[in-house]
């Protein structure tokens, strides 16, 4: 106990605050749980390491921001008081609330900007005022020569940052280079404001005249440009017949064995079912496809930017599945449609006005159908397949504006009428049944002039004619006939010393092409008769090319990485430059056919 003692002294002698006057010589802290009060030495550690009030507002007075790089001090618009009984004097009340924070933004010195180009400095006194501008754009740097996709931006080759605001203006500049302005926002803006923007509009207008003929010439006559191109035209009858719009471009000699063939936008979107029917206006860029989700799709066949080939108008036919529709030659004014009903239906674009013929008078047993049928070139008949099979296949022959019937044509073949033709004339038709068995009707005469048997007919499947012009005039003009079997064999014959009463009864084909492996579904020839498309819907990709009249099958397309897809229709284009490919995907592909 007297070690204790005297450490106690000792301690009582060094440190007099820390022991209590207890004369007991203990420490007090061991013998209370009462709170003491911090002594002198407490309280000058806990100043250094931790700081006190006062030396906290003294400091916050005079403290900037400088060393953190902001702009600005509380201490500049804020004055903090205190009082030395320890009240702190509230000023803070009468103080708006922006000037009690600051916004860290990042360094106030910002990188060096270049200096606004000429072509900038235009194309900012030509857009009209913005109504808001973003204050950031103006501190986002861009490096047009760190990204490789942003080069094309620079004005001149070593220029590298630019502000956010310069940035959005060249991406639009760079977007409508590609994209040039549709025409009626030129005429709009021409409307709202001629003495402004005649000089911008012209500029305009006649970089977009190249890209956007086609287009001129469906809305020369629409009137006014924000209506649908398709509801002016059908408001205005005769706007269709006005002037044919010239599609070709030109008569070009195609060559044999090598085309070439080049891929553009495709035709809308993929419909919800497979397209069944495709054709081409005969003197407008349009296009119309139908299928079995009873829907006609007119697109406007234009592949330039911005807005490729778009849809003009739809039509829904409900609870009927259509497998034929058609322009109605030569003028294409009305469109007919039809499905496995006994009714079909005539829709007049000149007036908007959709008919529906439902019977055939005395021949309701031999056409429990319309959904097969074919319109002449000269757009005064209508053949519609028959449904009886018995004693052979026949072909109602009807009047394509009043819709009586005129005649019919029978084939003594077994299995019925496997598919006809009319001439190129319009003045006949040629009928192939199943078996093989050829027809030649002449509708001036309403007599068969002539019967001929395919060579080697294997369930033949499909018929096409072409070559107007340089065959026998007593058989339509038509030049080549081109026959299609199940077995995929297609042979073509050449009828130019074919004629009326000189038809031979079994003819040697030109050529017989095997390429496809699977039935032939489609034939069709170019209207300039240099080129025949056959294909086969039953097997993907199955289809081939051929040029007339060396009968020469084209080697370089397609290739195995064309989109061709189950091909369940296809077209070629009045001017022989387009051909058209749908298949059951509901896809419509688009080629150009340049040489």
């Amino acid at each position: 106990m007297s070690q204790w003692s005297e450490a106690a002294t000792l301690t009582q002698q060094k440190h007099p605050d820390l022991v209590d006057d207890d004369s007991s010589g203990a420490f007090s802290g061991f013998e209370s749980d009462e709170e003491q009060d911090k002594n002198n030495i407490e309280l000058e550690l806990e100043k250094a390491v931790f700081g006190d009030k006062v030396g906290f507002h003294e400091r916050l007075k005079y403290h900037g921001t400088v060393e953190n790089g902001l702009v600005g001090s509380v201490a500049h618009r804020v004055t903090v008081g205190k009082n030395v009984e320890g009240e702190t004097q509230d000023n803070l009340r009468d103080i708006a609330d922006a000037d009690l924070f600051i916004l860290d933004s990042g360094p106030s010195v910002k990188p060096p900007l270049l200096s606004r180009s000429d072509d900038d400095a235009d194309a900012n006194t030509d857009e009209s005022e913005a109504v808001w501008h973003d204050s950031d754009d103006d501190r986002i740097v861009v490096s047009l020569q760190a990204n490789l996709r942003l080069r094309k931006l620079r004005v001149y080759e070593d220029e590298d940052l630019i502000n956010g605001r310069q940035y959005t203006k060249r991406l639009r500049r760079q977007f409508e280079r590609l994209n040039p302005v549709p025409l009626w926002v030129v005429q709009s803006r021409a409307k709202k404001s001629p003495d402004n923007n005649r000089n911008k509009n012209t500029k305009a207008l006649s970089d977009s005249e190249s890209d956007s003929a086609s287009e001129g010439e469906i809305s020369a006559d629409s009137g006014e440009l924000s209506a649908p191109p398709l509801a002016k035209l059908l408001q205005q009858p005769g706007a269709l017949l006005s002037s044919e719009t010239d599609i070709s471009k030109g008569k070009r000699k195609l060559r044999p064995e090598v085309i070439d063939i080049q891929r553009t936008k495709d035709i809308g979107v993929a419909q919800p079912s497979a397209i069944t029917s495709l054709e081409f206006h005969p003197s407008h860029p349009l296009l119309i496809s139908s299928g079995p989700a009873s829907t006609i799709s007119m697109h406007h066949v234009s592949p330039h930017p911005p807005n490729p080939n778009p849809l003009l108008t739809s039509l829904h036919i409900n609870s009927t599945p259509l497998s034929t529709t058609v322009f109605q030659p030569p003028t294409g004014s009305r469109i007919l449609f039809a499905g496995r009903r006994r009714y079909f239906h005539s829709w007049d674009l000149s007036t908007g006005r959709i008919d529906k013929i439902s019977r055939l008078y005395g021949r309701q047993s031999e056409q429990k159908s319309m959904e097969r049928f074919k319109m002449s070139s000269c757009g005064r008949w209508m053949g519609l397949v028959g449904s009886r099979r018995k004693g052979g296949g026949l072909i109602n022959v009807l009047d394509a504006r009043t819709s009586q019937w005129i005649a019919e044509v029978r084939v003594e073949s077994n299995g019925g009428v496997a598919d006809f033709e009319w001439w190129g004339d319009g003045e006949g038709l040629t009928v192939i049944g199943k078996g093989g068995e050829a027809v030649e009707w002449d509708g001036r005469q309403r007599m068969i002039v002539g019967r001929w048997v395919d060579e080697g007919a294997v369930g033949t499947t499909v018929v096409a004619m072409g070559g107007r012009g340089s065959g026998a005039r007593d058989l339509g003009g038509d030049r080549w006939v081109a026959v299609g079997s199940s077995s995929g064999v297609v042979n073509v014959y050449d009828r130019k010393n074919w004629g009326s009463g000189k038809v031979p009864p079994r003819p040697r084909p030109s050529r017989a092409f095997d390429q496809l492996t699977t039935a032939t579904s489609h034939l069709a020839f170019s209207p300039d008769g240099q080129l025949i498309v056959m294909a086969s819907r039953w097997k993907r990709d199955a289809l081939r090319l051929v040029h007339l009249p060396s009968c020469t099958v084209y080697r370089n397309w397609p290739t195995s990485s064309t989109p061709l897809g189950q091909i369940t229709a296809l077209a070629i284009s009045p001017g022989s430059d387009l051909l058209a490919v749908a298949n059951e995907q509901g896809k419509i592909r688009l080629w150009e056919i340049r040489a």
